[in-house]
Parts: C-alpha cells; sequence; structure tokens
C-alpha cells in the first residue's frame, strides 16, 4: 500500500513516519511505503484557511490524493489555550505572523500568558488526521490535555513542545523521547485511530 504524506513541514513529516512506524504501519509485514509531495512537483502548496482543523486536513489529503492518484493522510494540529479562549488554535504554526516561526509563536504565546497563574493555564494540543482514499475522505481525531509552562524546557520536538507539560507529567514534551512522546500525543492517538481502521478495512496487516 502506497500512502502519501500531505505536508512539506519536514519537522512534521518526520514525527508522522517515526510514529507510523511505531505503529507497525511500515515494514515487511505491513508493506506501507511512505511519499511525501516533494515526489509530485506539479503538486502546489495547499491554503490552510478553514475554521477548524478538520477543515484543513480534509482540504489538504484531498487535494494531494487528486494530485497525486495516491492514498493521501494529511494532517492538521494546534494548540488550544484555555487562557486565551482557544487560541493559537488553527492559527498554531502562524501565530507571530504568516511566515512560520517556531520560536516567535512560542515567545508570543509565553508574553501573552505572563499573568495568568498557574491554575488557569491549562491547555490541550488537538489533532485531526485526514485519510482520502478513492472511496472518499475519512477523519480522526486526536488529544492530551496538559498545561502551559512559563518559559521553554528542553530541546527536542518541535513548535509548543518545550512550553507543554501533559497532563500527570513535570516535564515538557521538549524533554521526552520521540518514542515517549508518541505514546501520548494528540497525533500520535489520531494515528492509532487511522491504524485501527485501516486494519479493519483489511487494508494493512
Amino acid at each position: 500500500m502506497d500512502i502519501i504524506l500531505a505536508s512539506r513541514n519536514k519537522k512534521k513529516i518526520g514525527e508522522l513516519k517515526n510514529i507510523i512506524e511505531a505503529c507497525g504501519f511500515t515494514g515487511k509485514d505491513a508493506a506501507v511505503n511512505i511519499h511525501t509531495p516533494d515526489e509530485f512537483r506539479h503538486c502546489e502548496e495547499v491554503e490552510e484557511d478553514g475554521a477548524t482543523f478538520e477543515a484543513n486536513a480534509v482540504k489538504k489529503a484531498a487535494y494531494i490524493y487528486e494530485c497525486s492518484g495516491i492514498t493521501a493522510v494529511a494532517d492538521d494540529s494546534g494548540l488550544e489555550v484555555d487562557a486565551l479562549d482557544g487560541a493559537p488554535g488553527v492559527f498554531s504554526a502562524r501565530y507571530a505572523g504568516e511566515v512560520t516561526d517556531d520560536w516567535a509563536n512560542l515567545e508570543k504565546l509565553l508574553r501573552e500568558m505572563k499573568d495568568v497563574p498557574d491554575e488557569k493555564r491549562g491547555a490541550r494540543f488537538v489533532c485531526c488526521i485526514a485519510l482520502a482514499t478513492r472511496s472518499g475522505i475519512k477523519t480522526f481525531m486526536g488529544h492530551v490535555e496538559g498545561r502551559i509552562g512559563t518559559e521553554p524546557i528542553g530541546v527536542k520536538g518541535f513548535g509548543y513542545d518545550p512550553v507543554f507539560y501533559p497532563e500527570g507529567h513535570n516535564r515538557t514534551f521538549g524533554e521526552m523521547s520521540d518514542e515517549e512522546k508518541s505514546s501520548m500525543s494528540h497525533r500520535g492517538r489520531a494515528l492509532r485511530e487511522l491504524q485501527t481502521y485501516l486494519k479493519e478495512q483489511g487494508l494493512i496487516l
């Protein structure tokens, strides 16, 4: 089975591949081959202008499937902060401006939360995975609850990982190994839902 990941974000592609491999999608028995849009130069960048994570994921998956002819998997995800009424939400990747800059986004978040007390720093990472095939589009959701710290700690992961403490843990995602983070992350949970569906459909072993 061939799957194309509908993203050109190298950090996100790397994390998606790691989780997919950990889920058992790839390897001799699973026989899943992973592709990226870079292999299909005529496929253009998709504007993420949807109002929800699901809308953006569906738009990306549908376009890349039509453009490549290969089963497409798209991810749209972000951080929702209670004290900011759910922001940055779908604007997580460009919170500080149209050009994606992880550090600028993180600094803006911490500035806006500098006076928020510990008990009101609740947040969650949310992920929607969209699967586009000739049969149509299916979506799978994953989320992880947590809280926002007061300063970045850890150099692993990307985005807001250095300030996000998942519920029940005293280390940020930025301090965790890829395997540890994936075991509880929003993206890992959504991809495991996708894996279950593909197995039920007999598309993978």
